[in-house]
């Protein structure tokens, strides 16, 4: 694993070097066998976009499904472009707004954390920046689930945690945030919460992009917990290679707002974000695999 860390690491540093124009060359040039010969994921891709999407024609359907892969194209050669990148040409690309009022309401209302829910929108990578623009006293981080290849998960960790934010295994989450807590540390920690949960991790359902889907709840329920800030980033792509994130609060008081009040929030933002600009979304992730049918049947079988 190691050998092979060291040469996928030398492999994409070399790559990284080149300007980004010369780059997004080579992502249109990955565009043609990825889409027309891999066919990488379509399946998935036209089957999602209909369903989300069922008043639209075919004919608009494949439009926004080659869209997607043009832009999955360049979100991989964005993030190849992490290795090398500086911190000035990144600050230039991607950019937040509401981070005053983050720091502010943490130090007024004398909170220790601000949560953030995330959707694989647009260039999530990038997002990790986000302490080159807050207080040196604010620690930023972000929960991930590891990659089960080890070189890999490796050199994504290496990626996330070079702006000086820290990447928190997903069943840490708990134990790192009361470490956090007792500590009394100022924490924003951003969490990308529309994967698709196991099955014994659902607990919730919502109406998003018209199908009932199972969703993660725990950053609600920590948030409460710890009595925590909840925000949401709205984020768009201003042009090819150009990001903007805005971070919108979702609730005065978390603990206030009735149970999954939070993450239906979340999700009717994210559905919003998406229906605008569609082809930014992860669409090749095969989101609805799990159908409340097949949830409802194993609790039967397990009440039995």
């Amino acid at each position: 694993m190691k050998i092979l860390y060291y040469i996928v690491f030398l492999f994409w540093y070399l790559l990284s070097l080149l300007p980004l124009p010369v780059l997004y060359f080579f992502s249109d040039l990955l565009y043609f066998p990825l889409y027309y010969c891999i066919r990488y994921r379509r399946r998935i891709v036209r089957k999602n976009l209909t369903d989300s999407f069922p008043e639209k024609s075919k004919e608009k359907i494949i439009r926004i499904e080659k869209q997607y892969y043009h832009f999955f194209c360049d979100y991989i050669i964005e993030t190849l472009k992490l290795f090398s990148i500086s911190k000035k040409q990144l600050k230039r690309r991607m950019t937040f707004g509401g981070i005053d009022e983050i720091v502010q309401k943490l130090e007024s209302e004398n909170k220790n954390f601000c949560f953030v829910y995330l959707g694989h929108y647009c260039n999530w990578e990038w997002i990790a920046s986000l302490p080159y623009w807050v207080p040196g006293d604010v620690l930023c981080g972000q929960i991930y689930h590891p990659l089960y290849n080890k070189a890999f998960d490796k050199l994504f960790l290496r990626l996330r945690n070079q702006f000086g934010g820290e990447c928190i295994p997903m069943k840490e989450t708990l134990r790192r945030i009361i470490e956090l807590k007792r500590v009394k540390q100022k924490t924003i920690i951003g969490f990308i919460s529309d994967q698709t949960p196991k099955w014994n991790s659902i607990h919730h359902w919502t109406q998003f992009l018209h199908r009932e889907t199972p969703v993660f709840i725990g950053t609600e329920r920590i948030g409460k917990q710890v009595d925590a800030l909840i925000y949401y980033a709205d984020v768009k792509r201003i042009k090819r290679g150009y990001y903007h994130c805005e971070f919108k609060q979702l609730a005065d008081n978390a603990k206030s707002v009735p149970d999954y009040g939070l993450t239906d929030m979340y999700m009717r933002n994210l559905e919003q974000m998406i229906t605008a600009v569609p082809q930014y979304w992860l669409w090749t992730h095969n989101r609805w695999k799990r159908t409340k049918e097949e949830f409802e049947r194993r609790q039967q079988k397990e009440n039995k």
